[in-house]
């Protein structure tokens, strides 16, 4: 499966996007739409960045997510709960998502409980060593879970409302 049009505009929507790096609310240099600063990636912490750039970005990162959900998921699920992974993993990254009970639940087949699982990730882990919750990852758990649980209707117009 692929990220639809759908998910990419959630995505974009949950991330935001600046031109200017910032370092994100776990202290990470980010740019654009929530890309990762990355030595070697041809990003600079010193520099803005264009759209053009930022969705390039974007698309390159998503298909990290894409590509992992694609080979970790096993269960048959439809174009929103994929869409929903997708920006799970995308946010968490590829080693949570893989080692998340929200994966064992949806390849088990307990949808239900896998949609629980979204509203547990809604904290950071910050350098003093402690857990905090934000509100912007609550924001963006529940966005998630609400895609998670919105039936995709072939052929009708699922896109945001």
């Amino acid at each position: 499966m692929e990220l639809s049009n759908r998910g990419l505009e959630l995505l974009k929507q949950k991330e935001g996007f600046k031109t200017t790096p910032y370092k994100d609310s776990a202290g990470k240099w980010t740019v654009g739409y929530g890309h990762l600063i990355v030595q070697g990636d041809g990003v600079s912490k010193t520099e803005d960045i264009s759209d053009e750039k930022a969705t390039s970005l974007l698309e390159k990162d998503c298909q990290i997510a894409v590509d992992c959900v694609n080979d970790a998921v096993t269960s048959n699920i439809n174009q929103n709960q994929f869409d929903a992974l997708v920006l799970f993993c995308y946010n968490v990254g590829v080693s949570a998502f893989r080692n998340s009970t929200l994966l064992k639940d949806v390849n088990g087949g307990r949808l239900d409980a896998a949609s629980d699982q979204f509203m547990l990730w809604t904290k950071i882990h910050t350098p003093q060593g402690m857990f905090v919750e934000i509100a912007g990852l609550r924001n963006r758990r529940q966005a998630e879970k609400d895609l998670f649980n919105t039936p995709f209707i072939e052929g009708e117009d699922n896109s945001l409302a």
